[in-house]
């Protein structure tokens, strides 16, 4: 896969022009954005051909087919994503905390206003749930996603839930500030594209057996759909390993910010699979350059539905948010300031 990145300055006569030259010395030619184009070819031929056109930055070849999210010369080393009032991928550390999921009102609302006094930037909580028995407590659904309505409304936090069917992409979109594709999903292509349609943030995890290539490639399915605000979680992979419930590859993170221009979190608690391991793990995550965690908190894990082991007990919040102010200091970030309580 070779790509011609285009400068901004670049006219429609001048794009035009080197599509019409590119056309005969490649194939499969794509064009992704205004300054982006993809084919097939031999680059050192196309980039001769191109080598007098004032407007063409580069022609490169990628090492995997995903033009649109790789990190290329031209763009951004990381490209924000807007949640809410805050973005992630900027100079300051996102933490997106919560429930598994919605599993009532006292406690959604009693759970998200601890996050937000911790100084979290984000709620987690899920309407819809994929669990590994079809006996297991799956989410409330619509009645969850009102719930997580009225948490925004009383907290302030934006809100960030999974989708599990492309049927309810519609009422997801309209419902929640950014769409979760877990890990299950992440090779639901059908899913994907439907998420790429919408307009609402995408939070995309890795699968539990996916490679790095195929996370991007995945990733590939919501841009190529028009939707650029996507965010790569690592959340650990299955391997050989029986000592804790997944592997934190760790080395994810400082990888896939060499090869995309995407914001890259992790998700301590899933790895972990015991609130004893989130702490160290999320700390890892930010000295290694993440641009924010997703972590499961419960204001009272032993009742909780789903994952209590994993959930860190929301008082314990506030001093994990001190140590990642220092961890992220070591990688050269900054961490936000709490959120004022809202007047009610």
């Amino acid at each position: 896969m070779i790509v011609i990145m285009l400068s901004e300055a670049c006219t429609p006569a001048d794009r035009r022009r080197i599509i019409d030259l590119v056309q005969f010395a490649g194939t499969g030619l794509r064009v992704h954005t205004p300054e982006l184009l993809s084919l097939s070819g031999d680059r050192d031929a196309i980039r001769a051909l191109l080598s007098d056109e004032p407007c063409v930055l580069d022609v490169a070849k990628l090492p995997a087919a995903y033009p649109r999210s790789a990190r290329l010369r031209g763009r951004p080393d990381c490209t924000p994503v807007t949640l809410g009032e805050t973005s992630i991928g900027g100079s300051a550390f996102t933490v997106i905390a919560g429930p598994c999921s919605v599993e009532n009102r006292s406690q959604l609302l009693t759970t998200a206003e601890a996050v937000r006094a911790a100084g979290a930037d984000a709620l987690r909580a899920g309407a819809f749930k994929p669990r590994t028995s079809p006996y297991s407590f799956h989410g409330l659904g619509v009645p969850g996603l009102r719930l997580l309505a009225e948490a925004r409304e009383v907290t302030g936090l934006p809100v960030v839930s999974e989708c599990v069917d492309v049927r309810d992409i519609e009422v997801m979109a309209s419902s929640v500030d950014m769409i979760q594709i877990g890990a299950r999903n992440m090779q639901n292509y059908t899913l994907l594209r439907e998420a790429g349609r919408t307009r609402v943030p995408v939070l995309l995890k890795r699968g539990l057996a996916a490679t790095l290539d195929e996370l991007l490639l995945a990733c590939e399915y919501l841009l190529d759909g028009g939707n650029e605000q996507v965010v790569l979680c690592e959340r650990g992979i299955r391997t050989f390993e029986t000592s804790y419930r997944f592997t934190l590859d760790v080395a994810a993170v400082p990888v896939l910010k060499e090869r995309t221009h995407l914001p890259v979190i992790v998700d301590p608690s899933h790895a972990a699979g015991a609130k004893g391991r989130v702490v160290p793990l999320a700390l890892a995550a930010a000295a290694a350059g993440a641009d924010g965690i997703i972590l499961e908190s419960h204001h009272d894990p032993a009742t909780a539905l789903c994952d209590g082991a994993q959930a860190l007990p929301v008082e314990e919040l506030p001093a994990l948010m001190e140590r990642l102010g220092h961890a992220c200091a070591a990688a050269g970030r900054t961490m936000r300031a709490a959120t004022p309580a809202r007047v009610r």
